[in-house]
């Protein structure tokens, strides 16, 4: 299965409520935003409209992988934006700034792709058990990017009051997986590290103006560098962390109320998580009222089996209850007790009619359609509906992706890239072929001996999938000389094109290139005829 194949594919709308007042100082906004994060939106309307740190409040943090709606208040300014992926809508006045408490719930519409024609039958399933038994309320993979990204978790370095290496994590690790400006300055600053002076030759470098000038007013003070961080993404860097602990000690807790066979294991960006699907009466009345807490030094806990969790995952952390304050910066950077609701039940569940997958051939889609309550996340909802399809990417094998798709696009040679992280060599052939004798020969070449090129176990098309070996082999055999010159011109042209996302591995390629044949084909054939149409008698008339 796979989610988010296109931006349409994740839809989310938030209901909401607010108190309006017609001479409030707060403007609140309707923001419809595609492939961004609210933190990416709120910060391109805060240098759009030369607001401060803290001038745009919202409910919460919505999915960059879709198209979402939210509101938002800005303190004291109109604004408008009306961009392609990012619009604004205005709703009125409020006379104070907005919070999770104006959010009532949010209605998602997710559309997943390239499943088995065979699936219905688990999925039926799978929907009684959600309906019965609920989804364990863990964070899901979005809520630990720091982690894709390579960075840790930042707020393990303030811990141990190691100030200079949080800054660095922040400031100063690239991502493999981002190709933005961004990435180039913080590759900027991992190389010049202490030469604070330096000229960064970027102009997304305003960002971090505040850091980098408390930087160079005292190199040495990283502690008062970091806290030029905007205090909203300060305290998700604690939060993140926050909510690893409480999905690793959920996950005890339910070992310690369930049997081994209730339980299945779904792998996530930061582990592993464990899921029931089934439970005694007794269990399930328990689990469905109970609540799990967000730790920090001030909680208190009662329940012996969630106090053994708790400790259970402190130990292996390697930390005591009283390690969660960071003692320079108590007031700003601290880790707040809360009680979270250990099971989410979806509300109005529907399961859309299947239909075939217009972008992976001869699988299906189905839309799935729900209501959660605030901070409780859709991925997960369909993860535990589809479990019986669904697998996540490590980190490692992301970044090979990525890697391979950037290298296609253009963005320069990667030869220390593993084999078995690059794409489908039929696809990468396009992109690599020379000119049309040449690339003949070589084609000849690799069809007299497939037998010689499997036994050195190389990664051509015929080791991965037959039928589509044998669809690669019938594209590459000659079809004449004029021809198969206009179509190795057909296919390095549409290799120049933009790169799009590709899935299943090579498909639009073949396409592509069977498009092109066509076109071509048929362009020969026009003119043939019209080589040989009888040519019309000259008139005689002087």
């Amino acid at each position: 299965m796979r989610i988010k194949q296109k931006p349409e594919d994740f839809s989310v709308k938030e209901s909401y409520r607010f108190d309006e007042v017609d001479t409030g100082r707060h403007r609140v906004y309707l923001m419809d935003k595609q492939k961004l994060s609210t933190f990416d939106a709120v910060a391109r309307l805060r240098d759009a409209f030369g607001l401060k740190p803290g001038a745009i409040s919202y409910c919460g943090l919505k999915d960059k992988q879709g198209r979402t709606e939210q509101i938002i208040a800005v303190d004291g300014s109109d604004v408008d934006m009306q961009e392609p992926d990012l619009r604004l809508k205005y709703l009125g006045r409020t006379d104070k700034p907005l919070s999770s408490a104006n959010i009532t719930s949010n209605r998602f519409s997710v559309t997943v792709r390239a499943l088995r024609p065979e699936a219905l039958g688990p999925l039926n399933v799978a929907t009684a058990e959600v309906n019965r038994l609920g989804v364990v309320n863990y964070f899901d993979s979005q809520r630990f990017g720091s982690l894709k990204h390579g960075q840790g978790f930042i707020a393990k370095d303030l811990i141990r009051g190691d100030f200079e290496a949080a800054l660095h994590n922040f400031l100063a690790a690239p991502s493999e997986l981002d190709r933005t400006e961004d990435a180039k300055i913080k590759t900027f600053w991992r190389e010049n590290w202490g030469r604070w002076d330096a000229r960064v030759p970027f102009e997304g470098t305003r960002k971090y103006h505040r850091i980098l000038k408390s930087l160079r007013d005292d190199p040495k003070d990283y502690l008062k560098a970091f806290m030029q961080i905007d205090s909203d993404y300060r305290a998700m860097l604690l939060f993140t962390y926050q909510s690893y602990l409480w999905n690793e000690g959920v996950r005890r807790y339910l070992q310690l109320l369930l049997p081994r066979e209730h339980l299945f294991p779904m792998r996530y960006q930061a582990g592993t998580l464990l899921f029931h699907r089934d439970a005694d009466p007794d269990v399930l009345r328990l689990l469905r009222d109970a609540t799990f807490p967000l730790l920090a030094p001030d909680s208190v806990i009662t329940d012996p089996q969630k106090q053994e969790a708790i400790n259970w995952v402190l130990g292996k952390e390697k930390l005591k209850l009283e390690d969660l304050r960071i003692a320079k910066e108590p007031r700003r950077l601290y880790f707040k007790h809360e009680e979270r609701p250990l099971l989410v039940f979806p509300h109005k569940l529907v399961i859309g009619r299947t239909m075939p997958d217009d972008i992976n051939r001869g699988d299906v889609k189905v839309n799935v359609a729900f209501t959660l309550p605030p901070g409780a996340y859709a991925t997960l909802v369909v993860k535990r509906l589809f479990h019986f399809d669904y697998s996540e990417d490590s980190p490692a094998v992301i970044r090979e992706s990525q890697r391979a798709r950037f290298v296609e696009a253009g963005d320069g040679p990667d030869e220390d890239a593993p084999r078995a992280g690059r794409r489908d060599e039929r696809e990468d052939g396009a992109r690599r072929r020379a000119p049309a004798g040449r690339d003949d020969r070589r084609g000849g070449a690799r069809e007299a001996a497939p037998e010689r090129r499997g036994a050195r176990g190389a990664e051509g098309p015929e080791r991965r999938r037959p039928a589509e070996a044998r669809e690669a082999r019938e594209e590459r055999a000659p079809a004449g000389p004029s021809r198969n010159r206009t179509l190795a011109g057909q296919v390095t042209q549409a290799a120049e094109r933009p790169a799009e996302p590709q899935t299943p591995v090579g498909f639009r390629e073949r396409q592509r290139q069977r498009k092109a044949a066509r076109e071509v084909a048929r362009a020969e054939s026009e003119a043939s005829r019209a080589a040989k149409a009888p040519k019309a008698p000259k008139s005689r008339k002087k």
